[in-house]
């Protein structure tokens, strides 16, 4: 029997249902306190959503001890990189969007990895001018960029942080020294990739990562302790700066260095790396204002879809008509993304156009409910740019980035907020180590070959100090009275934007409580094909799509991984948590309530 929202009826994720055996009784026997407690009152409740139980229980800890959102977002990324290291870690990157709780301010947290000076358009053209292949660019020197996560945490610490930065790693240090065990999604990628994503041979790679996850017989380890990655986070609680500039630096820097595939990364590209406080980009819709970061983010491409449904009947009452309206939105939206986004910074990027509602308002047109877009093409928001002036002409990217991200979400009990993405790029990233650390891969973002079919330069080519294009979005909609609503995000590659835009439809328009929309079929729209997750959509809706001209491929699973937080009119919490992954919700009740008073789920 299917449900309203024409889904099968509710699946039991065996990795889930594993995942929550997993839930750490070895966590946090340390409490640190602020330096001064905080004059402002506090919520009687607070809420963290990650994707892994460890990470919750970290991000739980710290609210329990009176810490803000951000020092939540400190501690579980550090505790990430340790126990979901196939995603993301202090090795990578990310963007994080804050909201303060007393002002109801938004801000930007750009930790997006930069190129070296020594890139190139060219880097991953072999000797004849062809791309190399993706693994053989990830799994090499070339695909390493300058990790910015670390300095991003510690720029929106020091402007947000209550409790002590050094106290922040205790979690993860403790996990680390006394070991863990391989959760049944990781134990899945070292067994299911063996060979490829990591180098088993020295003429492979460095082989950091066989050792860390084989034992000497070739097995692979069902429990891992890091001692590297506990000094690691010991150095770097003491003084992160050592990060960028001491002994961890020179071995980042060496081991990018180290053949196959060198590359060029230095320790002045190092200290160099500055994390950047931006404003967010925002569109209103309908009552709500919904916000993201600008580039090299991709999070226009959801602010775009948003603007192009509200030019649109839904909700429309006929959940297949409003499923068709939001497949062509996305395909709007992709292709002006493919288009036109990169880093900002380098490349003239038309934002105002791209939002413009008169602009979307045109593109909607396109958008029949009952009929597929024949030709799907990039528009020209350029000619809606105030100044009217129309930027560089660039080719066509089909650049597709990888799904090795992981999103969260924290609200700690003065109503401040993180919605947070953060990634290596794909799974272990560049396969390579450093410090208990895997290093990110993030420069394949960047488009192997820097020309399209035409001979066009494409706008997110590689180029030295660059950031490689993102689709990392992490979200919050504030309501009609410019209070917090809703914290969205997805890992999951270029589908992060599909995969978002599902969350803030489900609630905003269908109604939905977050977990029933996180629990909605994933449908990723991107040029000419339609994936329908048909392992939890209906047989109906894949057929009806098909008829209605669409090309339609099923998809048995999706690798999204959503961590939604909505805020009730009580002021209470709502969390959603996607059952494709291991996360957990934890419900904390305020410093000083009963012990015992928080819920994990």
């Amino acid at each position: 029997m299917l449900n309203s929202e024409g889904i099968l009826p509710a699946v039991i994720h065996p990795i889930r249902e594993l995942a929550r055996t997993l839930i750490c009784s070895t966590l946090l026997l340390t409490a640190c306190t602020a330096a001064g407690a905080p004059e402002a009152p506090a919520l009687s409740s607070a809420m963290v959503v990650t994707a892994n139980p460890h990470a919750t229980r970290a991000g739980e800890w710290v609210l329990q001890q009176g810490g803000s959102s951000v020092d939540a977002a400190v501690a579980i990324e550090a505790v990430l990189s340790l126990v979901e290291p196939q995603s993301s870690g202090l090795g990578g990157g990310g963007f994080m969007m804050h909201l303060a709780g007393d002002t109801n301010d938004l801000a930007v947290y750009d930790g997006r990895e930069v190129a070296p000076a020594g890139a190139s358009p060219t880097m991953f053209l072999d000797d004849t001018g062809t791309p190399l292949p993706f693994l053989a660019a990830k799994n090499s020197g070339l695909s390493i960029g300058v990790p910015g996560v670390l300095a991003m945490l510690k720029m929106a610490h020091k402007e947000h942080g209550t409790l002590p930065w050094s106290s922040l790693f205790a979690p993860a240090r403790k996990l680390a020294l006394e070991g863990f065990e391989v959760s049944p999604r990781l134990a899945s990628f070292v067994s299911r990739y063996n060979g490829r994503l990591i180098p088993l041979t020295p003429e492979d790679g460095p082989m950091d990562a066989y050792h860390y996850f084989y034992d000497q017989a070739g097995e692979p380890r069902t429990r891992l302790t890091n001692p590297a990655y506990a000094k690691t986070l010991e150095t770097i609680a003491e003084d992160p700066d050592i990060f960028y500039r001491g002994p961890l630096a020179q071995a980042i820097v060496a081991a990018a260095n180290t053949p196959p595939r060198a590359g060029t990364l230095s320790v002045d590209d190092m200290a160099g790396y500055q994390a950047v406080k931006r404003r967010p980009l925002c569109i209103d819709y309908r009552q709500q204002k919904v916000c993201g970061p600008p580039p090299a983010s991709s999070w226009i491409g959801v602010g775009m879809m948003l603007g192009l449904l509200e030019h649109t009947a839904l909700p429309s009452g006929n959940r297949h008509d409003d499923w068709a309206i939001i497949i062509a939105a996305q395909q709007l939206a992709y292709a002006d993304r493919d288009q036109y986004v990169a880093d900002v910074s380098q490349i003239p990027v038309p934002l105002e156009g791209m939002l413009n509602k008169t602009y979307l308002a045109t593109r909607a047109k396109l958008i029949n409910p009952k009929k597929a877009i024949d030709s799907v093409t990039p528009g020209d928001p350029w000619a809606f740019e105030p100044t009217k002036t129309a930027g560089a002409t660039f080719g066509t990217d089909t650049t597709d980035d990888q799904a090795g991200t992981t999103h969260f979400v924290v609200v700690d009990h003065r109503g401040n907020v993180v919605s947070m993405t953060a990634s290596v790029e794909s799974i272990f990233g560049s396969a390579r180590m450093v410090g208990g650390m895997f290093l990110n891969n993030q420069l394949t973002d960047f488009a192997r070959d820097p020309l399209d079919e035409d001979g066009k330069l494409v706008a997110n080519h590689a180029a030295p100090g660059k950031y490689p294009r993102s689709s990392m979005s992490p979200t919050i909609v504030l309501d009609e009275d410019g209070d917090f609503l809703m914290a969205t995000g997805s890992p999951g590659g270029n589908s992060i934007l599909a995969y978002t835009l599902k969350t803030l439809v489900g609630v905003l328009d269908w109604g939905l409580t977050p977990q029933q929309a996180v629990d909605l079929p994933n449908v990723v729209a991107r040029g000419d094909s339609v994936r329908i997750e048909s392992s939890v959509a209906s047989p109906t809706l894949v057929e009806t799509m098909r008829q209605r001209g669409f090309n339609v491929k099923e998809s048995s699973g999706e690798n999204s991984g959503l961590s939604v937080v909505v805020q009730k009119p009580t002021g209470d919490y709502l969390g959603g948590v996607d059952p494709r992954r291991e996360g957990t919700i934890a419900s904390v009740i305020a410093p000083g309530s009963t012990p015992g008073s928080s819920s994990t789920h």
